[in-house]
């Protein structure tokens, strides 16, 4: 195991460092590692690795949720108002909805499993978002309307709910029975999320206070909490749903609120940490990849992507109406939605490893919408930001 964990750190950081090098997202360096490393290239990572991938991906999920919690600031998020609130889930909804028109006309699949796609592929990316939308706060671009403070957290809100849509469907296609009770799970499991991320972050910020623990330290305390959070999801059932995810940005959301000094600090460790967990997330998913049935598949789910894609440009559009965006500013949004990767690494091999006849199918369109969309939106993010989006005049004389 260890060699195999060697090979994936080093030649994944060299792949992704190749690939930045030609202006494309080091993510998709990672995939073509993890291709290349895996069972169906070169096998040379050990059998234990791969068994333990799903968990390893979950915890890279964790990381830049925690990370994107404590950059987001809720007063920021109330004044963006009412689109910020419907690009949490209309997108998605638009996008899912797009996913089970088309997909079994395309790719022969059923409506559930298209479902269970659409949800697979709907969230957008914050390993590639969330870096940006901080570069451009830095630098006050777009800050006066709020704009990637809208971003930031209507594309995190939107990875958690479609992470919860995802959950009802992958059970109802385990189980072949349908239970309204498992929608109704959905509510219930933001709200108790969104609570008890709020309780325990007020509780750590005065324990923080109180106590005087190392930066390091703090870390170690969030993520043994963030753990037990997720954890828990599995113990409830029914009409009760409970997110850990949602659970987890709350708890930095509010220790933004009340230690905004402290939170800056934690929120850099994070970062730190992501170097590592996006190289495990990536490398290993790619390994997860059938690269022969991959290609068989390849055309028609590829055009399924752009076309589910454009449905998602289309549903953030609707949601910035009657806003004060102009033209620009709207496009950038729409393209700063479209980007995907981190949620589609960490969930779309698990309807392969529990042995759904759609599983190699998911997880191949999965893939091709994070090499279709990854570095597309990310190279147009960071070629077009500075025409779409206006300087804070207040500092504007800084930016970069």
């Amino acid at each position: 195991m260890l060699l195999s964990m060697s090979l994936i750190f080093l030649c994944g950081l060299a792949f992704g460092w190749l690939f930045r090098k030609f202006r494309l997202p080091g993510l998709l360096g990672m995939l073509v590692t993890g291709m290349l490393l895996g069972p169906f290239a070169l096998n040379l990572l050990d059998q234990k690795i791969l068994l333990v991938s799903p968990d390893l991906r979950q915890l890279a999920l964790i990381i830049i949720l925690a990370r994107a919690g404590l950059s987001l600031d809720t007063e920021d998020l109330k004044q963006a108002g009412r689109p910020a609130f419907l690009l949490c889930f209309v997108p998605a909804c638009v996008e899912i909805a797009a996913m089970v028109l088309l997909a079994p006309r395309l790719l022969g699949v059923s409506v559930l499993d298209a479902a269970v796609m659409g949800t697979v592929v709907a969230a957008v990316s914050p390993a590639v978002i969330v870096p940006r939308m901080l570069d451009l706060m830095a630098k006050r671009l777009g800050t006066g309307k709020k704009i990637p403070q809208m971003i930031l957290a209507g594309a995190s809100v939107d990875d958690v709910f479609v992470i919860v849509l995802f959950t009802v469907f992958i059970s109802l296609a385990q189980n072949k029975t349908f239970s309204p009770a498992r929608f109704l799970a959905i509510p219930t499991a933001i709200f108790l999320g969104l609570l008890s991320g709020f309780v325990i972050g007020l509780l750590l910020s005065r324990f923080f206070t109180t106590m005087h623990i190392r930066d390091s330290g703090k870390v170690v305390i969030i993520l043994s909490i963030s753990f037990l959070l997720v954890s828990a999801e599995q113990y409830f059932e029914g009409s009760i749903g409970f997110s850990g995810l949602l659970a987890v940005m709350a708890v930095g959301m509010t220790l933004k609120q009340k230690k905004q000094i402290v939170s800056k600090r934690l929120s850099l460790k994070f970062e730190k940490l992501w170097v590592a967990a996006e190289v495990l997330l990536f490398v290993l998913v790619g390994a997860a990849v059938d690269v022969s049935f991959a290609l068989k598949t390849g055309v028609a789910a590829a055009w399924l992507v752009l076309l589910v894609v454009s449905m998602r440009f289309a549903g953030v559009m609707l949601c910035l109406i009657k806003t004060n965006l102009d033209a620009k500013e709207r496009i950038f949004v729409g393209i700063a939605y479209l980007p995907k990767a981190t949620v589609q690494a960490a969930i779309g091999g698990v309807p392969l490893a529990m042995g759904l006849a759609s599983g190699n199918m998911v997880l191949t369109v999965a893939v091709l919408s994070i090499i279709l969309t990854a570095p597309i939106g990310a190279v147009l993010i960071d070629a077009l930001h500075r025409r779409l989006l206006t300087a804070d005049r207040a500092d504007a004389t800084d930016a970069p």
